[in-house]
């Protein structure tokens, strides 16, 4: 394995290239990171950087996307092809504009969890960490079309009162979480904090201490003062946490809530994406990227 890190660093400096991980890769691949953090974090990140001229992206595909609209002037390599998301798969362009016509008055945000064609088709887009900040910029008054996560929709509408149509979109390893679940871990460690994401289903987020995004969990752990936390979200997290907080204890709401496409990853598909012998180096169509990226830039403004 050291050899292998190794290698990896002395292809990143050949190469001039950063790596970027979410919070749910595997821990081999965060721990060789140049920055590790949620969708919005990694969105700002490649919006900023300016010094390389490569990113390997170790996430699923509608991040790397992202990532090459924000920018176009550095390669994106998503080390490994065929990782995607369930949850954006599950509206297209074409179901999204019959939806809107539904609403001819709702202004569309769109979950960063989406494909580029979405992002193309909305007003604005949002993260887990920042929806709620942007939602209530918006007008009372003014209908929001959200796609494609029904639950975090739910909650963006729980918090800000706004009228909202959501799409039934949903992702599986949140899904998966359930009430039973959350009281099991209650039960086992009566101590811990139990902190949830949005993304769960209504009845398991209000059975916990907070809702928060993967980053808005880095943050508030970092600042509490207690020492024990439940995680009901992707498992991968809890490396990020422990790292972060080694005085700490945490604790996976499961051990089953993983995301399979998070973790096809490994450190030799990081060294394979840089070597050029393997993943995918990400485009974007340029009439597609032209559109998404007011929606995105619009994202960026409104959370600062």
């Amino acid at each position: 394995m050291q050899s292998l890190i190794e290698k990896i660093t002395a292809l990143k400096k050949q190469r001039n290239a950063i790596i970027l991980s979410h919070t749910y890769q595997p821990g081999e691949i965060q721990d060789v990171a140049d920055y590790v953090g949620d969708s919005y974090g990694l969105s700002v990140k490649a919006a900023e950087e300016k010094r390389a001229d490569c990113i390997v992206f170790c996430g699923v595909r509608f991040m790397a996307e992202t990532a090459a609209i924000l920018s176009p002037q550095k390669e994106v390599i998503l080390p490994i092809p065929d990782a995607g998301c369930p949850m954006a798969d599950m509206i297209t362009a074409e179901e999204l504009v019959d939806f809107k016509k539904e609403h001819p008055d709702y202004l569309v945000m769109c979950y960063v969890n989406s494909t580029a064609e979405i992002k193309a088709l909305s007003d604005i887009c949002c993260t887990s960490s920042n929806a709620v900040k942007i939602a209530e910029q918006i007008p009372k008054e003014q209908g929001i079309i959200f796609v494609p996560d029904q639950y975090l929709g739910s909650w963006i509408q729980e918090k800000t009162g706004h009228t909202m149509a959501l799409w039934e979109g949903f992702c599986p390893t949140h899904l998966h979480i359930s009430p039973e679940m959350i009281a099991n871990a209650k039960k086992e460690h009566p101590e811990a904090v139990v902190l949830i994401h949005p993304e769960a289903p209504k009845e398991c987020r209000d059975l916990a201490d907070g809702v928060m995004s993967t980053g808005g969990m880095c943050s508030y752990v970092k600042e509490s003062s207690e020492n024990a936390f439940v995680i009901a979200t992707e498992i991968g997290i809890v490396h990020t946490l422990q790292r972060q907080n080694p005085e700490k204890k945490f604790y996976p709401i499961d051990s089953s809530v993983v995301c399979p496409n998070m973790k096809k990853g490994s450190l030799q598909s990081v060294c394979d994406a840089l070597e050029g012998t393997g993943g995918e180096v990400i485009t974007v169509p340029e009439a597609i990227a032209e559109k998404a990226i007011h929606s995105l830039q619009k994202m960026l403004e409104m959370s600062k």
